[in-house]
């Protein structure tokens, strides 16, 4: 445990050297920040939390911004070492090909977790010392948002590692990281609206499009956060679709947890056999 820690303390040290935790908390808080004063100013005609307003807009931006620093944080993890001449000497230590994937994955989401913090947090303070007042059960909705947010990060982390672990050259490893933001955060969505609309629910049921949706780990975030309370389902428009989708938040959570598991386990499971 204590070389996985060495591990994941040195990807954080290189983190902070290469400016990606405060270049990843600067983008995140003037986002969140902007979204929040600009979408909190009607709120007060309808009597909604600013913080509900600020978790429905949140979850959108997060879908694409989160799943792009995350694959960039992670796609040459691997392969990138390996280049560099880096991962050889890394392994001349006596430390395991498990326990450096695992220990660069934690400094990565370590990374990705301050930025989100320090960067949605900061947002959420600032909008309720704007408003001058704090709703409890908005504050938990926020809160979690925060905590999802870094979950899907660590889907992507993962899936970055997985992508570092196959290919052979940083460059092929770029290229399909941005296909695979690509391909979750629009064209799978594009794709399955198309095939809802040929369908016509023949095939593609209530219970069936929930299960699809729950193989695309962005659709799995947005159902979290849009469905799992039911103040922000309620604003966000999303209490039918909640009840009929019959997806708690702790099966969403799960989802997320295996989308984190699963890719990361593959890509140790190749780098062990992997020659340098």
């Amino acid at each position: 445990m204590s070389t996985i820690l060495v591990i994941a303390g040195k990807e954080i040290r290189d983190g902070f050297r290469n400016r990606w935790v405060v270049a990843a908390t600067i983008l995140l808080a003037a986002l969140a920040l902007t979204l929040a004063l600009l979408g909190s100013t009607p709120t007060g005609a309808v009597k909604v939390s600013p913080l509900i307003v600020t978790v429905v807009s949140l979850s959108s931006l997060t879908i694409f911004i989160i799943p792009l620093i995350a694959l960039l944080l992670s796609y040459d993890a691997i392969v990138g070492e390996i280049d560099r001449g880096t991962m050889a000497l890394l392994l001349a230590y006596p430390v395991s090909r498990g326990e450096v994937v695992i220990g660069k994955f934690l400094g990565h989401l370590a990374i990705l977790a301050i930025a989100t913090t320090i960067g949605y947090g900061a947002a959420g303070l600032a909008l309720v010392a704007v408003s001058g007042g704090f709703d409890a059960a908005a504050a938990r909705a926020f809160a979690a948002m925060i905590g999802t947010s870094i979950m899907l990060g660590s889907v992507f982390i993962a899936v970055g590692y997985l992508v570092s672990a196959v290919v052979r050259e940083r460059s092929t490893a770029g290229g399909i990281a941005i296909g695979v933001w690509l391909f979750f955060v629009i064209i799978y969505d594009m794709a399955l609206l198309g095939i809802l609309v040929a369908d016509q629910g023949r095939f593609l049921t209530a219970g069936r499009l929930s299960w699809a949706l729950l193989l695309n780990p962005a659709d799995a975030y947005r159902l979290a956060n849009l469905t799992g309370f039911s103040n922000v389902a309620m604003f966000s428009g999303m209490a039918g679709a909640s009840a009929q989708a019959h997806l708690g938040l702790p099966l969403l959570i799960g989802a997320l947890t295996a989308w984190t598991v699963l890719p990361l386990g593959i890509a140790a499971a190749i780098f062990s056999r992997r020659q340098l």
